[in-house]
């Protein structure tokens, strides 16, 4: 089994609004293992990204406060880090591919010297040699006419090579570990499987850790080795791939998996949405945060947080009907169909 190379800690992340204190991320834990994807998944608002941000302090320090956990990187807190050793991680360690690469890029540098910078700080190479690795990485890739395109400014690219250019950048120094917040989301669906295939050939040759961060369960099928599904600020289950796809035990990660549209099923078969909408986080009670939107809601689950239970190896869930206390009728299975 490979080793534990980053691992988040009952992490709490809150935010000071004009409406009072909000808290996004709450009790957030799992662990991230040498060469595999972990994608986490859920509606807007479930706390994806602020989780993510937060990995790679990239919260701002007006408004937010990271009240209780911790965040373990090679078994060493990130919290406790100055902004220079946090810096000196990102980047070389840790790198960040964001949702839309126009905001990622600096629209007035050429992107072969934005690639060169990171280099020329993180692995200390003058500038011949961070060149030649920028021209290295935008061949691997695949920018045609890498050797001219290294001169180019980002709106000289199309939206699926600016984000080739991106994912270049973030892994031209080798990280550890790359975070990709909904790296495919603006490209249609072709360009989309062009850039997951080329994150997958990268992962396989330089064997770095990729936290996916997506609402697509296609493209977790097509990426993940395990998935953790977050709602209301927490993680309601996580657990390997085929045990969230093919057993799930949450109504929440049930709902989603129905929603999913299926190529088997016949021609103007509806789709089955999630009733209601996400909860605002800033009313949010005790109890389960998918308890007003649950077709199994029981008492307990408008008064009393669940849990996380563990359903097999590796493979938890945070509801009431896991818990070893509640009469065990089955429900959940009859959402789970053929």
């Amino acid at each position: 089994m490979k080793e534990s190379i980053l691992k988040v800690d009952d992490l709490h992340v809150s935010f000071q609004t004009q409406t009072g204190k909000v808290t996004a991320v709450r009790g957030v834990s799992f662990d991230l293992k040498k060469g595999e994807t972990l994608a986490i998944v859920g509606e807007s608002g479930s706390g994806k990204s602020v989780t993510a941000k937060s990995i790679m302090r990239l919260l701002p320090k007006h408004n937010t406060e990271i009240s209780k956990g911790d965040i373990l990187y090679g078994g060493k807190s990130l919290l406790g880090l100055s902004m220079k050793q946090i810096t000196d991680i990102r980047g070389s360690e840790i790198s960040m591919v964001f949702q839309d690469p126009m905001t990622s890029l600096n629209p007035t540098m050429k992107v072969g010297k934005q690639i060169m910078e990171g280099l020329q700080r993180h692995q200390s190479m003058n500038k011949a040699q961070a060149r030649a690795r920028a021209l290295e990485m935008l061949k691997l890739v695949g920018i045609p006419n890498a050797e001219n395109r290294l001169d180019s400014f980002p709106h000289q690219f199309s939206g699926g090579m600016r984000q080739r250019v991106v994912i270049a950048l973030a892994l031209a120094c080798n990280p550890k570990v790359l975070i990709a917040d909904e790296p495919t989301t603006a490209l249609d669906v072709t360009i989309q499987a062009q850039i997951l295939d080329l994150m997958k050939d990268l992962q396989q040759k330089t064997d770095t850790a990729i936290i996916l961060i997506t609402h697509d369960l296609g493209v977790v099928a097509n990426m993940a080795d395990r998935v953790a599904v977050m709602y209301g600020g927490k993680i309601v289950e996580q657990g390997p791939l085929d045990e969230i796809f093919y057993n799930p035990q949450h109504p929440y990660t049930l709902g989603l998996l129905k929603s999913m549209p299926k190529l088997n099923e016949e021609k103007g078969q509806p789709l089955m949405p999630i009733p209601g909408s996400p909860p605002t986080l800033a009313t949010l009670g005790s109890g389960c945060a998918f308890a007003a939107r649950c077709p199994h809601t029981m008492k307990v689950c408008h008064t009393y947080t669940p849990q996380e239970t563990e359903v097999s190896a590796g493979h938890t869930a945070a509801c009431w009907l896991q818990d070893a206390r509640t009469p065990k009728a089955e429900p959940a299975k009859e959402l789970v169909g053929n």
